[in-house]
């Protein structure tokens, strides 16, 4: 039976690809795997997808069977320990669902994400009080206090913009999400406030559609893209829904949406525009 836990980290999905990698190398197949550990070809199947957790024993069990030296074995149980650690934002898994968890690792360890917002400021670049009046909006009947933790969890989220390293952010975003009123005027001030600051972070680059753009290819809802400096992570797209979401890393799917990402950068106002219309947005509110 698969372990309960908030969702897989970046590293334990790293490690599943490497564990794949390592029984393909060796002429191994899940079967031979499967009887190593005496467990069926599906708990094979979903260690390396990252399904279920990484049991070190298992680990263990298997680099022996692939022919790994013992220092490589010890080196990988080492990652292994590092990946099973719960993220930071494992203190907030009482308002975090499992299908968000990979989210925010994946974030956490992106290199660049690319953006579109058809609807609301992208989470890392909103200001508390705007967050706060999307979940009261998102959850009417939540109580004070896990309105408050969902907004501390989404602040905590924007310090990956000030780190050391940090991720570029490029992100495409509607001209009516910047005009729709969330909360009194003074909440969106200081929201419009907080994208101006933004454009001026190197690691930032925030474009506008306007209005007047008319249709463009990416207008069938928000979606991320996210890359990665390591080796086995191909890009992966974050596509979310009302109950759940959708990561998709197969190329077709990636080459696809990074193709209207451009198109839409292309259509959108340039990058040297953004501080001008937000100011004139900013001159309305």
């Amino acid at each position: 039976m698969a372990e309960a836990r908030s969702g897989p980290t970046v590293g334990q999905i790293v490690l599943g690809m490497r564990l794949r990698d390592l029984r393909e190398r060796a002429g191994r197949t899940f079967a031979d795997a499967a009887r190593a550990l005496s467990v069926n070809t599906a708990t094979v199947r979903r260690m390396e997808k990252a399904e279920v957790g990484l049991k070190p024993l298992y680990v263990k069990a298997l680099l022996e069977l692939y022919g790994v030296d013992d220092a490589e074995v010890a080196s990988f149980m080492e990652l292994v320990e590092e990946a099973n650690r719960p993220g930071w934002w494992h203190r907030f898994r009482d308002v975090t669902p499992d299908w968000f968890s990979l989210y925010v690792s994946l974030e956490g360890e992106a290199r660049l994400i690319r953006a579109y917002e058809p609807h609301c400021v992208p989470g890392l670049l909103q200001t508390r009080d705007y967050a706060r009046v999307l979940f009261r909006t998102g959850f009417p009947g939540a109580p004070t206090e896990e309105i408050e933790r969902r907004v501390d969890l989404r602040m905590a989220r924007q310090e990956l913009l000030r780190r050391p390293r940090a991720p570029l952010l490029w992100a495409v975003v509607e001209e009516h999400v910047l005009r729709r009123r969330v909360g009194p005027p003074a909440v969106m001030r200081a929201q419009v406030d907080r994208l101006i600051e933004a454009t001026s972070l190197p690691n930032v680059t925030l474009q506008i559609m306007p209005l007047r753009a008319g249709p463009h290819p990416g207008m069938f809802g928000p979606f991320q893209l996210f890359r990665f400096e390591i080796p086995e992570l191909p890009d992966i797209i974050y596509a979310e829904s009302l109950t759940g979401a959708a990561y998709l890393d197969e190329r077709p799917d990636t080459v696809a949406y990074r193709e209207v990402l451009d198109r839409m950068g292309a259509q959108a106002a340039p990058v040297q525009d953004t501080a001008a219309i937000l100011g004139d947005i900013r001159k309305e509110l």
